[in-house]
């Protein structure tokens, strides 16, 4: 799919190139991202063996064992359910020819290397990178403190004595209150879609 063409069009050789917006149906990541669900691409890099697909939702990876080989290994890392961290950016020095991005997404760490010539593209996913690493590890703080003050809600109205023998009615309103409270807290600080922080910090 990606052929030669291509390869000179988006010149790609071993260290990374950005792909431009105009060019990401020419990229077989594009095939694994889950348009029907509103999935988009919003940065992508390709050296001749490996993509970097950073779409609002996940990290898709193709990862290739050379630039020789058409065997592929896809990997999908969800952001919702593998936490950005460890966020790093290594400037070119005077003779080298790459700038490197660092990261971890879950336990898995990542080391890109990419074209001098992209350093200010790099820069704005490396901006949006950090954002969504803060906003996750506040979101966890968040939760944890919901998920606390349920636990301390009922403690207190277990040591409450009630006149009411009626203690099934009791347990399912409880319980209800209790189920409601963490689904809207997860709602309120489990993000999904960090589109909106792409779109703030990437500029095409």
């Amino acid at each position: 799919m990606f052929g030669k063409v291509a390869a000179d069009l988006l010149g790609l050789s071993d260290v990374g190139s950005v792909i431009k917006p105009e060019n990401y149906d020419k990229v077989d990541s594009d095939d694994y991202v889950m348009h029907e669900d509103d999935e988009r691409i919003y940065f992508l890099i390709k050296s001749k063996s490996d993509e970097y697909c950073f779409t609002n939702n996940a990290l898709i990876h193709l990862d290739g064992t050379s630039a020789t080989s058409k065997k592929r290994m896809l990997y999908r890392y969800s952001y919702a359910t593998n936490k950005i961290s460890d966020v790093m950016l290594e400037t070119a020095g005077t003779v080298d020819l790459d700038i490197e991005i660092k990261f971890k997404i879950g336990s898995q760490p990542f080391s890109i290397d990419v074209h001098k010539k992209h350093i200010e593209e790099v820069k704005d996913l490396y901006k949006a990178l950090i954002k969504i690493s803060e906003m996750t590890h506040d979101n966890e703080i968040s939760l944890r403190f919901a998920k606390e003050s349920l636990d301390i809600a009922s403690t207190t109205l277990g040591r409450v004595t009630s006149t009411d023998n009626n203690l099934v009615v009791q347990f399912k309103m409880l319980n209800q209150a209790a189920f409601q409270w963490k689904e809207e807290s997860k709602k309120q600080y489990s993000v999904k879609d960090f589109g909106f922080v792409f779109e703030k910090y990437i500029n095409n």
